[in-house]
């Protein structure tokens, strides 16, 4: 059964969709037409989800808006098993903690428009071959990681897939997966959220 709070969404998005009548369709189920180049995948299969409300089906689908920075899919919360997801705030404090790492995962493009202040970059292609930055000595394919720092990993937000592909590939390496978090929210989140930037870091 659909919640108060639910319901009250559903009739604000109604309200929202009649003020853009000629993007609506109606016929048991409220659809908001967008534009073919706007559409994005939800997942790597996955365009769009139906379900049922007690006003009729309601199509989920997925469209570019001005707050994503990328387009690609979504990412899981957990990428690998024993892989903490981190927000905001976990992430502060990791900054301010000599026992943890926070890695900017992304190509250098990325990092030198905005980054989070105090993050260090570790490019989710170089990874396998930086892990002694992370706590870890030895080298690539014979990693001895039982002094692993806790890291917590973030690319784009929750549709980019470098920091998931550097997660596995730490762990593939021997890197403790208990010790990575995942910032999923990434720099979009941290973005929205108002938080401070710094740019042109290399």
């Amino acid at each position: 059964m659909i919640s108060p709070l639910s319901r009250l969404a559903l009739v604000f998005a109604r309200g929202v969709a009649r003020s853009l009548a000629p993007g609506l369709v109606l016929g048991g189920a409220l659809t908001l037409s967008a534009a073919a180049d706007d559409a994005l995948p939800i997942g790597p299969d996955l365009t769009s989800v139906t379900v049922e409300t007690e006003d009729g089906p309601v199509e989920i689908t997925r469209h570019r808006n001005d707050t994503q920075l990328i387009g690609g899919v979504l990412q899981e919360i957990v990428p690998v098993p024993g892989v903490r997801p981190a927000g905001e705030l976990e992430v502060l404090a990791a900054l301010q903690d000599e026992g943890a790492r926070v890695v900017d995962m992304r190509t250098m493009e990325w990092r030198t428009k905005a980054t989070i202040p105090g993050s260090i970059h570790i490019p989710y292609t170089e990874v396998s071959m930086r892990l002694d930055e992370l706590g870890c000595t030895g080298a690539e394919g014979a990693w001895e990681c039982s002094g692993a720092l806790e890291v917590f990993a973030f690319c784009n937000g929750p549709a980019c897939g470098q920091s998931p592909q550097a997660i596995k590939a730490m762990v593939r390496q021997g890197f403790p997966a208990e010790k990575i978090h995942y910032y999923r929210g990434g720099m979009q989140s941290w973005t929205v959220m108002g938080l401070t930037t710094v740019e042109n870091l290399f």
